[in-house]
Order: C-alpha cells, then structure tokens, then sequence
C-alpha cells in the first residue's frame, strides 16, 4: 500500500512514493530537470503558466512510476504540497484564463495598502490576523483594474495546489486554511471575509467549494489518471500550502513548534494556539492544517523572498559552473562577518518583514583590497541568516519562543556555514531530519484518508538526521556581524 505526495513549488514538481505500512521512499524524483522559467513582464512582476506545472508532474509521476516499479493500484491516496499565495483564474470550462500571478510578485502592494486606509488596520487586524497586504485577494483586485476583460471572465479563483487539484478530480475546492493565505478568512467568524471582498469589487461566488485539510477532496478522473499513468478513482485526500505543510512533514503540530525551510525563498513557521498578529503585518498568521474549531491552531510565518534565489543567482552568474558544495567550500575559508563584508539577501520582490518594501539585492562595505569570492559567499550565507533573524525578532515580540527548529535536511540547511550560523545567533538547536515537502504530502494524504488513525503513527517512522546546537564560541562574532548587517539595512532605507 502506497501514498503519492506531490510538491509543487516555484522551481520544480516533486513526487514522492512512500510506502504507507514501513514509511519507506520508495521513489522520489524532481522534474524538470533544470528550474522552471519564471515570467517577468514588467519589473517586480512573477507569473508561471499553470500547464507547466501540470506537464511537469506529469513528467515527476512518471519518473518515480518508472524507477519504483509500484503498480499504480496500490497507490491509495494522493496529498498535495503547493507555493503559496498565488492566483489562478479560470472560466466557466475551467480553462486558465491568464498566466498565474505567483507568490512572490510585487504588484498588488499598493492595492493592499489602500485596503487597509479604506478599510483600517484596526478591523483587519482583528479579523484577518493580517493587513491585507501583496496577497491572492489584492493580485485578483489588480486583474479587475487592470484587465477587464479577462476579469469578466473570472468564474472561480484558485491557489496553485487547488488548480491541480482540480486538474486531477475535475472540481473547484479550496480549503479553510488556503483561503486564509489568500487573506481572505475571517478568523471571528470563521468564514470568508466578505468585507474585504466588498471592498475590492468581487463576489463571493468566485471562491470554490471549501474542503477539509485532510479528508477526501474528490478523485482522480478517468482523463486525469491516463495522463498521469495512475488508477481512474484514487483519491485526493490532502492539500496545503508549503510552509504549513513542510510544518506538517516535520510533525510540527502544536504550539511552541517550530518548523523552517531554506529554498527559493526562506521560511519560519511557528505554530500558536491564539490570535497573534504582528500590527505591521510583517510576520503573517495563517490557519494551520489541523486548526479546528475547537483547537485554536494558527501558523505564524516569516518569509525572506530571496533566500536560496540569491544563493542560486550566485551559482548560474557568478560561480563559472562551480555547484553548490564547492560554494560552501570556498566560504569556509572565511571567518564569521566576512571580513565587514555585508549582503542584504533580498531582490525577489517585496519583502513582508520590510513592510512591503522592495529594496533589492545589495553588497556593502565592498574593500577590492580585502574581499574576493569566498567573502562573497559567505556574507550572502550569512546576509540569509540575519533576515530571517530580523523577522525572529518581529516573531518573539509575539510571544512566540523559539528553542529548537526542526527542518529538512534540504537546501541551505546542507550548508554547515548557514546552518551553525542560524543556530549560533538565533540560540536555537537545530534539528535536521530525513523528509521534504512530498514526503509530507503523502503523510498528509495518509492522514486524510485514515490509513493513518494519529499524527504520531504517521510520524512514527520520522527520522531525525542530525542536532546543531549553538556555538557560545562563535556567538559573539555573529552578534557583531548582525550588528553591522542592521546598520547597512538602515542605509538602505529600513
């Protein structure tokens, strides 16, 4: 008996095939290849097309069918992962009517602002747990001013996980905690926010049937499972965002855990059992997969849109064909601060810690005579750790308490550099374990179509791979490169 988890994220499709009795990967692969392309059509713009997301799990499901050797009537359920935060329009024939405006475009954050001036921060606050911000609702606002016609052909929105899955079971759902990262949940009422969407000029009728997290979703269509090479009825029975989900894959479910992920973009999530907002907005607080009525759970997130895109926009521009290991070689060679060298991490749209502001990518303290590459690759490491402890800092003020983060082995975190840096500053152990973004898909598929009866029995098999704990030794000269990090962010205007 098998689950399929699928990751769908800004740069690639993961598939993972998990055997639901051992906890076993079967197969695991990521497609395409090379990064999905991402469309910039005017400064501070991000769009995908849809179909290559769905060609691209097509071709991810193909390959972990082809390397298991699993037949595909063993696969029992089927869960979810997807990039939050980005919108999809589609007709009443469920055709994508333009390019997805994805997570980490710019363009509705004045639209944002005069929401809050219209509405006030005060309700929103109260109500959304957030401003309404560069978010699903504000992007879909900027459709309807900015391309009418394609606005009147609206019938249903979608995030990017709810549009495969409708492309796999032929209906339009979103679930509670999705809408609440389309900053369209009201946390009072516990229903749609139908004074935001008053307010910007849409109907409630363009939202689709709300599901459960875990449960099923609908199943696989005779169409759908020919072209994914999967069993016509299998069910969809999980669905989430990738930060609560990469929460869920670390088993972070209960208030004090705290879960991170270090990809294109950085993340940490920490889980609340009350109504936490930051008043600027600059830390986001969401319905967490397992939030019911009755168990008040909330996620709080922070983002730092430019985490590994620096790290990546340094080895395709910089590096000269060198991978990521060699990266980290040459940046061991550096001492803690690189030498004064300073690098805000950020140039991959506004940033929510900075209020919105998109101030770019930027080197400081640059000396021709001292630095050369390694303190490059340092400071950007470094530049990464010191933004997502400026947003610890938003996080603490409320009431979050951070001792031990639990993350994937994955990403930055395969840097001992990134990894003992974030550790020494922050004060937090550190732990790293053997699981991703699919493999929590199919565990939450598990869950939802209780071949699973508990979390604990589907995390029993969670293997932790390995505890950084803070360096007292290296603390001191990390608080002192912090400091100066915070004085070049001053410079820039923050």
């Amino acid at each position: 008996m098998f689950l399929l988890g699928y990751d769908s994220g800004t740069s690639s499709i993961k598939a993972t095939l998990l055997n639901a009795q051992t906890g076993q990967v079967e197969s695991s692969c990521c497609w395409p290849p090379t990064e999905m392309p991402i469309q910039s059509p005017q400064p501070g713009f991000a769009e995908q097309n849809p179909q290559l997301w769905w060609d691209n799990l097509k071709g991810a499901t193909a390959r972990v069918l082809a390397e298991s050797g699993v037949n595909p009537a063993d696969i029992k359920a089927i869960g979810i992962s997807y990039q939050m935060h980005g919108l999809v329009c589609v007709d009443k024939a469920m055709t994508v009517i333009r390019p997805s405006i994805i997570w980490c475009d710019s363009r509705a954050v004045k639209i944002g602002q005069k929401a809050v001036q219209k509405i006030g921060a005060k309700k929103c606050l109260k109500n959304l747990l957030n401003l309404p911000g560069n978010f699903t609702a504000g992007k879909l606002r900027w459709v309807k001013e900015n391309e009418p016609p394609n606005f009147k052909r609206v019938f249903k929105i979608m995030l990017p996980g709810d549009w495969l899955a409708m492309k796999m079971t032929g209906l339009a759902a979103t679930t509670a905690s999705g809408l609440s990262e389309m900053i369209l949940w009201d946390f009072i009422k516990r229903k749609p926010a139908d004074f935001l969407m008053k307010h910007y000029g849409f109907d409630e009728s363009f939202l689709p049937e709300i599901v459960p997290t875990f449960g099923m979703q609908g199943q696989l269509t005779a169409a759908a499972a020919n072209e994914l090479g999967l069993m016509a009825g299998t069910p969809v029975t999980y669905r989430a965002g990738d930060q609560p989900n990469n929460a869920l894959s670390l088993n972070v479910l209960n208030p004090g855990e705290i879960a991170a992920t270090a990809g294109t973009s950085g993340v940490v999530y920490g889980i609340s059992n009350k109504a936490a907002y930051d008043p600027k907005s600059r830390v986001n607080t969401f319905l967490h997969v397992n939030d019911t009525p009755k168990a008040c759970r909330n996620g709080v997130l922070l983002c730092v849109n430019g985490t590994g895109r620096l790290n990546s926009w340094l080895k395709h521009n910089v590096m000269a064909g060198k991978d990521y290991p060699e990266m980290n070689a040459l940046a061991e060679k550096i001492a803690v601060g690189s030498d004064g060298l300073v690098i805000l991490p950020y140039g991959n749209g506004a940033e929510r810690t900075l209020e919105n502001n998109n101030i770019g990518a930027s080197i400081q303290n640059l000396d021709l005579n001292t630095h050369h590459l390694g303190h490059i690759l340092r400071a950007s490491q470094e530049g990464i750790v010191f933004a997502l402890n400026y947003g610890l800092e938003i996080m603490k003020d409320m009431g979050l308490r951070i001792k031990t983060v639990r993350a994937g082995k994955a990403n930055m975190f395969l840097s001992g550099i990134f990894a003992k840096t974030f550790a020494s500053l922050t004060g937090a152990m550190v732990e790293l374990y053997n699981t991703d973004g699919s493999e929590g898909a199919a565990r939450g598929a598990g869950l939802g179509a209780e071949i699973y009866k508990s979390a604990p029995e589907a995390f029993a098999t969670l293997k932790k791979l390995q505890t950084i704990e803070p360096d007292a030794k290296m603390k001191p000269a990390c608080k002192k490169a912090y400091g100066n990090w915070l004085k070049a962010l001053e410079k820039a205007g923050i």
